[in-house]
């Protein structure tokens, strides 16, 4: 989002969208098979790709592993194993689906990493050329962007409902949509809010549909909005096209990586333009996005702005990056420049120093693949332990 002027008025949409989503599905396969290599062997080189549709998944891609851990050859054995767990533990489990963690069939297409990329990142550079954002701003607790942390939120509380069975027939497939209005750069109230969700077909029909969408208000919708964004006003469209039963990969064919936007901040930063799922911390498109984010984080918490974007950019092989750039969007107390300089100063840009800083060779990231890459305390890029350090900036 572009700068404003602090009078403007105007909304702003984000969407998430439900671990049991195609897109999210192959996302978290590509994830747990990164996860079960990286337990085996901390410096496996991976990139791999999942698409997966009716009854059918295939995992494709370039795995490195250190071939003398018998761990790490067991983990690649083991890849059709770890993609039927991740399936039924989404919740994948009902022949009646069309695509279910038992019966899909799993084909597996993996090969090593090219040798000219692994030259540049045997040397410490980075695994390929691109730039990368992040954002932080003081919208929410998490600064995060309030559309995009209100569309997780109602994506965790889907599952959270589906699972407890309090509202019975609901499926994996889901996705939520908020709008807020805003005058200048602050949040007002949520003007629209759109979910739709998977179910079984003893929800198919007009009367039923209605008795869903108050199930869905009720349980799901109106516990996740903050009261004071709240009012009678808001429009709520629950499953609009009139109902939602053929979803999950048997509806729409998934793939890794689709989903950048709703995996970062919804539309309101900028995107480098690379996907994160399945991907080794060698890779920047990864890695140097949660470093943007955790400079960003900590820049607002420090409150040398009230909005932060950092773009990073690297050449593959080359260690430090190309070029550091802030956008504080007129909220900065202190010169732009002298930002940057507090950021070159205070954070190892370099993808060895990234991975160190952040301690990213371990088998955290399928956690990550599904209701957003950022704005989860538990995640080593969300800390703010340089906060106190950059604030005396100030005095």
């Amino acid at each position: 989002m572009a700068a404003t002027k602090n009078n403007d008025r105007y909304l702003f949409t984000s969407e998430s969208v439900s671990m049991g989503h195609p897109d999210k599905v192959s996302d978290q396969i590509s994830d747990a098979v990164l996860d079960s290599l990286l337990a085996a062997d901390p410096n496996a080189r991976v990139a791999c790709e999942t698409l997966c549709t009716t009854g059918l998944v295939v995992i494709s891609g370039e795995v490195t592993v250190d071939s003398r851990k018998v761990e790490a050859i067991r983990a690649l054995d083991n890849v059709e194993a770890t993609a039927r767990k991740v399936i039924a533990e989404i919740g994948y489990t009902e022949p009646a689906m069309k695509f279910d963690a038992d019966s899909c069939a799993v084909i597996r297409t993996l090969h090593a990493q090219s040798a000219d990329i692994a030259m540049g990142v045997d040397r410490e550079g980075a695994g390929d050329q691109g730039m990368m954002f992040g954002f932080a701003c003081r919208e929410t607790p998490q600064l995060m962007p309030l559309p995009i942390q209100l569309s997780h939120k109602l994506m965790d509380q889907h599952v959270k409902v589906r699972r407890s069975g309090k509202i019975k027939g609901l499926r994996p497939d889901a996705k939520s949509q908020v709008t807020v209005a805003y005058e200048g750069l602050k949040p007002q109230f949520v003007h629209t809010i759109v979910l739709s969700t998977q179910h079984h077909p003893m929800w198919n029909g007009k009367a039923k549909q209605k008795k869903l969408r108050e199930e869905v208000i009720k349980h799901i919708i109106k516990p996740v909005i903050p009261k004071k964004l709240w009012n009678k006003k808001v429009v709520i469209h629950v499953n609009p096209t009139g109902q939602f039963e053929i979803g999950g990969p048997h509806g729409d064919t998934g793939l890794t990586g689709r989903k950048i936007i709703v995996d970062t901040y919804g539309g309101r930063g900028r995107h480098g333009g690379g996907a994160f799922s399945g991907k080794d911390p060698s890779k920047v498109d990864r890695s140097a996005a949660y470093m943007a984010r955790y400079v960003a984080k900590n820049i607002v918490a420090a409150k040398l702005a009230d909005i932060c974007e950092l773009q990073l950019s690297y050449a593959i092989g080359v260690a430090e990056p190309t070029s550091v750039h802030v956008d504080c969007f007129g909220t900065n107390k202190i010169a732009p420049e002298k930002i940057v300089e507090l950021i070159r100063a205070n954070f190892d840009l370099t993808p060895r120093g990234i991975i160190k800083t952040l301690d990213l060779r371990r088998p955290i990231y399928r956690q990550t693949a599904y209701h957003g890459h950022f704005g989860n305390s538990s995640f080593s890029w969300e800390k703010t332990d340089k906060a106190a350090k950059l604030a005396k900036a100030l005095k």
